[in-house]
């Protein structure tokens, strides 16, 4: 069925759509615990971008999971098919010239990597967002860490299953960040890299 299957081109390119938008594309990817406050802010980031004229849109893990991804479980094996997914929605955004903001716990480095790899590097951004598990659990928005220990939930992140921390991420902040704090170390970041090219 494959070989019946043939790339089409079409004549607008994304960097026709950059130039449209006036400012490059990329792909912000928020990573970090559940409850960390990746969703929280990205929606303040792109608040931000929005105001500046930045053409945004965002993805998040439970939205996603209302809808495409809703036939997956949390097993390691449907967790990397839903980070599949999610790079491949994403680098559709991006070559439509938008700059998405994609906040996902993506406990695995192979996924983040291949999210990265999906997009191209050069389109991808990485934010760990580092709150403490304590502090994770103190916060327990959704009531999973307390579902968690009850061994109501399987394969829970930082309970049951791992999280492997980015050792290279492009920006970090920490539960000690206030919101407005995390927003600028962030858009101090990546400002440049939403510069078009000459």
């Amino acid at each position: 069925m494959e070989k019946n299957i043939v790339r089409h081109s079409y004549g607008v390119n994304p960097n026709d759509r950059q130039k449209a938008n006036g400012h490059r594309s990329i792909l912000i990817f928020f990573t970090g615990l559940s409850g960390s406050g990746k969703s929280t802010i990205a929606n303040a980031l792109e608040e931000k971008l929005h105001t500046d004229g930045i053409k945004t849109f965002a993805l998040d893990g439970d939205n996603i999971r209302h809808g495409i991804n809703k036939d997956l479980s949390f097993s390691p094996e449907d967790r990397s098919e839903n980070n599949r997914r999610i790079g491949e929605i994403a680098k559709l955004f991006v070559d439509a010239g938008m700059v998405v903001l994609a906040a996902f716990v993506a406990p695995y480095k192979k996924d983040r990597d291949l999210i990265k790899n999906t997009v191209g590097a050069e389109n991808y951004f990485e934010v760990f967002v580092n709150a403490s598990l304590e502090v994770c659990e103190q916060r327990d928005v959704k009531g999973l860490y307390a579902k968690a220990r009850k061994g109501e939930i399987t394969n829970m992140t930082g309970i049951s299953a791992p999280y492997e921390v980015p050792e290279r991420a492009n920006a970090e902040v920490t539960h000690e960040n206030s919101i407005e704090e995390s927003v600028e170390i962030i858009y101090h970041k990546i400002k440049n890299h939403l510069r078009l090219k000459k």
